[in-house]
Formats: C-alpha cells, sequence, structure tokens
C-alpha cells in the first residue's frame, strides 16, 4: 500500500469513527424515564394564543412531535385522532409541530380534521434542545407529575400501538393501574 492509500484509509476510518461516536453521543442524549419534561410556553395553532405542557399538570398527557412535511406523521395522523377522541377523558394529547410554516400546519390540521390542543415551535429550538428530539413524528409519554414514563420515536403504525404506548395512563384512568391505587 502507497502513502496516498494509507492517508485515505486513515481519513475514512476516522470520519466513521467520528460517526459512530456522533450516535452513540446522540442516542445518550435523549431525556431519561422519570425526568421531568422540560417546558417552555409557545404559540398555539391556530395562532393567537400560547401554550404549555405545564397546562396539563394533574393530567397524563400524550405529547406527539410531527411537521406537515413529514410523510410518516401524515400516515399515523388518522389513528392518533381516532384514540384522542376515543380517550380524551382519561388521558390529553397534545401536538407539537416543528419546524415548519405556519400555512402548512394549519393545512395539515384542516385535512386531518384534528382538533385535539397544538403547539407550535417553529425554530426547533424546544423540540431539538430541551426534548431532545430525535426527528418527527416522536412521541413523549408525560404522568400528571410532569415526569416522562415512555417515549416513542418514529411512527405509530396503528391506533393498538398508540393504545400500547399509552397504555400506562389508560390503565390509572380505569384504576388498574399503581396511581389508582394509592
Amino acid at each position: 500500500m502507497n502513502w496516498r492509500t494509507s492517508i485515505v484509509v486513515v481519513g475514512v476510518v476516522a470520519l466513521l469513527g467520528f460517526l459512530v461516536w456522533g450516535l452513540v453521543k446522540k442516542g445518550d442524549s435523549g431525556l431519561a424515564v422519570g425526568e421531568p419534561v422540560p417546558v417552555a410556553t409557545l404559540p398555539t395553532l391556530p395562532e393567537g394564543g400560547e401554550g404549555s405542557i405545564e397546562d396539563y399538570r394533574g393530567k397524563w398527557v400524550l405529547l406527539n412531535v410531527w411537521a406537515s412535511w413529514c410523510e410518516p406523521c401524515k400516515a399515523e395522523s388518522p389513528a392518533l385522532d381516532r384514540f384522542e377522541e376515543k380517550n380524551r377523558d382519561r388521558i390529553s394529547v397534545v401536538g407539537l409541530d416543528t419546524k415548519d410554516l405556519s400555512e402548512d400546519a394549519l393545512a395539515f390540521l384542516r385535512e386531518f380534521r384534528i382538533e385535539y390542543p397544538q403547539l407550535r415551535d417553529a425554530s426547533g429550538d424546544y423540540t431539538d434542545g430541551e426534548l431532545k428530539t430525535t426527528g418527527v413524528p416522536e412521541s413523549f409519554l408525560i404522568d400528571p407529575e410532569g415526569n416522562l414514563v415512555a417515549h416513542f420515536p418514529g411512527p405509530f403504525k396503528d391506533e393498538a400501538a398508540i393504545e400500547a404506548f399509552a397504555a400506562p395512563a389508560l390503565e390509572a384512568a380505569t384504576g388498574t393501574g399503581k396511581e389508582a391505587s394509592s
């Protein structure tokens, strides 16, 4: 092997090392189960108001991070909407639109007839910096004290998957969970 080939091989190995290190670092940087979910006051959709996850303290929350340009978000929307409609007395579903244009986000909500509350993080500062998301869609199950119970990176394939993810909240609301017996 000549010296030029050696330099290329060393460069490729170094680059791969940095990529692997970055992926490992990114995987470790997410919120841990049991940690308080960071709160921030954000604009609401439709525009004109402000809201926060803090507004739901005392309730179970399924926070779904989405964007109108995200195809998997479009695919999971009907199931998420059906889940919310069926379970709104047991869990609050809150959408969080990120890195999106207002007009596109509003068109998405109209197209999928989504009526549950929506927050907006146009810059992605809250979703990326505070929630430490890795993409969209991504969902967080938050207990009544504001702590993370579960995290689901990626789209839900159907309503049954959403119910399985939200099981701690649904069980608590029906009296079969740990919180109900305390």
